[in-house]
This record gives structure tokens, C-alpha cells and sequence, in this order.
């Protein structure tokens, strides 16, 4: 479980996003190693990421802040959680939000849409994105509670 303000307190130049995002998981805290997704109104990337094994991995999916469509619903998120995924940070929307709260996952995402995205193939992977004032880079980590999201160069351990 971890703390954001703790970890602020602990590791004070970390990089703070900007507040816009809610919790719609399973799991309030999350984080972990950053796997980054850049798309924009098409989930295809992260529905074949959710397949691999996300173990100690959040992915960080930059939908361009789109709040016309879900980029994450029940099923990729029950996929993700299967497959060890820590959490899922979604710079657009999320669906099924029902089930979304008992999938043991976390998921933060702007809002909720109930229309699913298009599958057109398009999107990047494993490149650096920004939103939020902050930049988010593949192989860096990201820490998610109910308080905000933080980002880190390097692994990041809970004060005592």
C-alpha cells in the first residue's frame, strides 16, 4: 500500500500530477514500473498489452484527455488484473464502472463514458507521454492513492 503524501514528505522532488484524476479500481493504491500508451479514441495497444504480464507495471495509457469515448471497460480490466497488472492510469475515460470498483486492480482514469472506443490499430507504446504537468517515462514509476498520482525516476519505498 502506498501513501502519497507520505511518499511526498519522504521524497520531496518527485513530480506531482496535476489533480483531475478519480479512482474507479478495485485497488486505491497502486504503483509500480511505467508502461506507457499514447492513443487517441482506440484502445487496441492496451487491449494487447493487458495480455502480457504486467507484474510490478502500471500502465500509463495517454488517451489525449478524450472524454467522447472509454478507453478501458470490465473485461480489458479484468484481463489486466488476471495478468498481474498493478494499475492502469487513463488520461480519458473508463466504462463499466460497476465492476471496475471490484476488479482487483487500480484504475484512475478522468471520468466515466459509456461509449467504447474505436479499434483502428492506432497507438504508440513505450514512449514518453505527458499530461497533468508531468511527463511519464517507460521504465520510471508512478504511485497512485486516493490523494493523487506522484512520479518517480527511481523505485520509491514507504517511510517507517
Amino acid at each position: 500500500m502506498y501513501i502519497t503524501p507520505d511518499l511526498c514528505d519522504a521524497y520531496p522532488d518527485v513530480a506531482v500530477v496535476e489533480p483531475m484524476f478519480g479512482n474507479f479500481g478495485g485497488h486505491d493504491s497502486f504503483g509500480g514500473e511505467i508502461v506507457t500508451v499514447k492513443c487517441f479514441e482506440d484502445n487496441s495497444v492496451v487491449k494487447e498489452l493487458v495480455e502480457e504480464n504486467g507484474k510490478g507495471k502500471v500502465m500509463v495509457v495517454d488517451g489525449g484527455g478524450s472524454l467522447r469515448c472509454a478507453m478501458l471497460g470490465d473485461m480489458l480490466a479484468d484481463k489486466a488484473a488476471k495478468n498481474g497488472w498493478e494499475g492502469i492510469i487513463i488520461y480519458g475515460c473508463v466504462r463499466d464502472v460497476d465492476v471496475l470498483i471490484q476488479t482487483p486492480l487500480g484504475v484512475q482514469a478522468l471520468a466515466s463514458h459509456p461509449r467504447k472506443s474505436n479499434k483502428r490499430g492506432v497507438g504508440e507504446h513505450n514512449v514518453p507521454v505527458t499530461f497533468g504537468g508531468v511527463t511519464f517515462r517507460p521504465g520510471e514509476y508512478v504511485y497512485a492513492d486516493n490523494n493523487g498520482i506522484i512520479v518517480s525516476s527511481t523505485a520509491l519505498q514507504m517511510p517507517q
